[in-house]
């Protein structure tokens, strides 16, 4: 009689289902949970009195202070959440990893920064001084030093709540697959309507907001993504860089626009990011033919 035992074969575990369909469709999956646990999470700032007056309460601080605790939590949940979660269950540490180091990409030519810290705020003045019709005003005291810190907060708040999800999950993987100029179209929609909720809410007029506001808020946000793409690409996908861009324009309105243009409106603030933002992206386009400083050869991502 034989002894011979059969060879025992061994089987591949079995994917979940839901795993699997998240390594079959990062993006897909990112930014639907990036708009998913976003919206849901300022449900109760939109439902609020601080918008839509259903929930008969208001978040604390006023207009201001209270988009801290109405609009940050949800913001911090969406972009950077959904990118966590989805390169841990496709890419594991190695993706962790690699995301950590564009992170942590600070080590690019002092001129960027320079760049990035003087063409914003020149850029945006530039702008308000065409529809103003006037020259800026010198600025306060006040204005001066507050305008460090106001842009590190912003780079703590704002920067680190979206640009991770947006910029660094987003950007590598559309622009690998579908080239610079369409990815960023899509990144530079998605990511502007992605605010839509809060346009009921103080943070972007209430209620009565007139349609037009939203609209235009999305075509700056395209038109501006860009600009953000291009700094992206040429600086060696530096995300410090790419926040420092995006937490320029906020911290310019935020702090210096009012100061330096007493005169301009709520309308005119919004038309002059516009601006600026279509000036940036026909440069930006213009100068790099079309490849917003993406080589021309890039390795195979699978997404």
């Amino acid at each position: 009689m034989s002894t011979d035992t059969p060879a025992r074969t061994s089987t591949p575990p079995v994917e979940r289902p839901l795993r699997g369909s998240v390594r079959r469709r990062p993006l897909t999956w990112f930014f639907s949970l990036a708009y998913g646990l976003s919206w849901a999470a300022w449900l109760p700032y939109v439902l609020s009195e601080n918008g839509l007056g259903v929930w008969h309460f208001t978040f604390p601080g006023g207009a201001g202070a209270s988009q801290l605790t109405g609009v940050l939590p949800g913001a911090y949940l969406g972009p950077i959440g959904s990118a966590l979660v989805i390169i841990a269950l496709t890419e594991g540490r190695a993706g962790l990893r690699t995301w950590r180091s564009r992170m942590t990409r600070f080590k690019v030519s002092w001129r960027w920064y320079l760049a990035v810290l003087v063409s914003v705020p020149l850029a945006l003045t530039l702008a308000s001084v065409v529809l103003s019709g006037d020259g800026p005003a010198r600025p306060s005291a006040t204005v001066v030093l507050a305008f460090l810190p106001g842009l590190i907060a912003q780079l703590i708040t704002t920067g680190l709540a979206e640009e991770p999800g947006w910029r660094e999950f987003a950007m590598p993987r559309m622009q690998r697959r579908h080239g610079p100029l369409a990815a960023t179209l899509v990144v530079g929609v998605l990511w502007g309507g992605w605010h839509l909720p809060l346009f009921l809410t103080d943070w972007g007029g209430g209620p009565d907001v007139a349609w037009t506001e939203p609209v235009e808020f999305v075509a700056t946000a395209t038109l501006f993504s860009f600009v953000m793409t291009w700094v992206f690409n040429r600086s060696g996908e530096s995300m410090p860089l790419v926040m420092l861009l995006h937490c320029g324009v906020n911290n310019y309105f935020s702090i210096a626009g009012e100061d330096l243009f007493p005169g301009m409106s709520h309308a005119d603030v919004t038309h002059a990011f516009f601006l600026a933002s279509l000036a940036g992206a026909v440069i930006a386009l213009v100068a790099t033919r079309g490849r917003l400083g993406l080589p021309k050869r890039q390795p195979a991502l699978t997404v």
